[in-house]
């Protein structure tokens, strides 16, 4: 029998297969049992209420999927009183994202949803920072230590920074985070992108831009949870593309010890309860006694100083 139980600092998860947040909700408990999943990952939850952007907010592009939902939501105080007690009848940990404008205003949410049936929370710093002209928090080092001390001193639960791919800095965002107070990074969230349609000559999103995910977004992502396990000593959850058995091991090789599943569900709303059975039946027949048997495990000894010298001239 093999062991797919996963640790990420103090959190315990039965396997190492999450949802992303954003493509998750307790509606999913009519398709499949929620409790098969490592940990329940919510929809970003702001302090107000939001409508979301204009539409069209969802664009297909070859093989992968840009969105520009905006992040709608009912605000914290209805996410408390009516989501948080539907998932206390799960045994999965719950994970709760937030998002805000300004570290002030992201320490206060993050102190406010610290309260019984939540395990951690998940930092949405790939979103704009009004502070610093619109640029996301996780596009700097700087911003990023700032958000994440604010938040530190706010609760005393797990912090998981979520990083972007729109930076040069990955290495040093990442360092900062863990500097500021983050207990694990999930790397990433989407990579800012585009589409036009040319009939009409008009985007294709009515917020003109959005965030590319899907198998697209793979090798990046992929790349960056390389270069964030190298950086930092805390865990590392990975997320990006992931729709296959061999997503998640290449991930967990190159240094993840979990990850999220985003935009698979879309097509197949079952794709995690499968990919965890699929998981358990390669370690099977790899011999391999334990899932963390496989984290870092990329054998890499030989690229090694042609790494530093890419991240140098990049």
């Amino acid at each position: 029998m093999v062991n797919l139980v996963t640790k990420i600092g103090d959190i315990i998860l039965k396997n190492p297969i999450m949802p992303a947040s954003g493509t998750f909700s307790e509606d999913l408990a009519d398709v499949f049992d929620l409790d098969c999943l490592g940990a329940h990952v919510t929809k970003t939850i702001t302090t107000e209420k939001r409508g979301g952007n204009a539409t069209p907010r969802v664009c297909e592009v070859r093989g992968s999927m840009l969105n520009s939902i905006g992040i709608p939501s009912k605000g914290i105080d209805h996410f408390i009183k009516n989501t948080i007690p539907i998932y206390k009848k799960y045994n999965a940990p719950l994970v709760v994202s937030i998002s805000a404008h300004n570290a002030d205003d992201f320490a206060k949410i993050c102190e406010k949803i610290s309260v019984p049936g939540v395990a951690a929370i998940e930092v949405n710093i790939s979103c704009p920072n009004i502070e610093e002209g619109g640029k996301a928090f996780a596009m700097r080092p700087s911003s990023t230590f700032k958000v994440m001390s604010k938040l530190r001193q706010a609760t005393d639960l797990p912090l998981w920074a979520k990083l972007t791919p729109n930076t040069g800095e990955t290495t040093e965002v990442a360092i900062a985070a863990e500097q500021g107070g983050a207990d694990a990074l999930v790397v990433s969230n989407t990579l800012l992108s585009m589409a036009i349609d040319i009939k009409t000559r008009k985007p294709k999103l009515g917020n003109l831009m959005g965030g590319l995910s899907g198998p697209s977004l793979k090798p990046i992502a992929l790349r960056m949870t390389y270069q964030c396990a190298k950086s930092v000593k805390i865990p590392i959850i990975g997320c990006g593309g992931i729709s296959t058995v061999e997503d998640i091991i290449e991930y967990l090789l190159a240094g993840a010890t979990a990850v999220q599943i985003g935009t698979a569900t879309f097509i197949n709303p079952t794709i995690m309860q499968t990919l965890i059975a699929q998981l358990e039946q390669y370690l099977v027949a790899e011999k391999i006694n334990n899932v963390s048997e496989l984290v870092g495990a990329v054998l890499d000894e030989d690229a090694a100083d042609a790494v530093v010298f890419m991240e140098a001239a990049l």
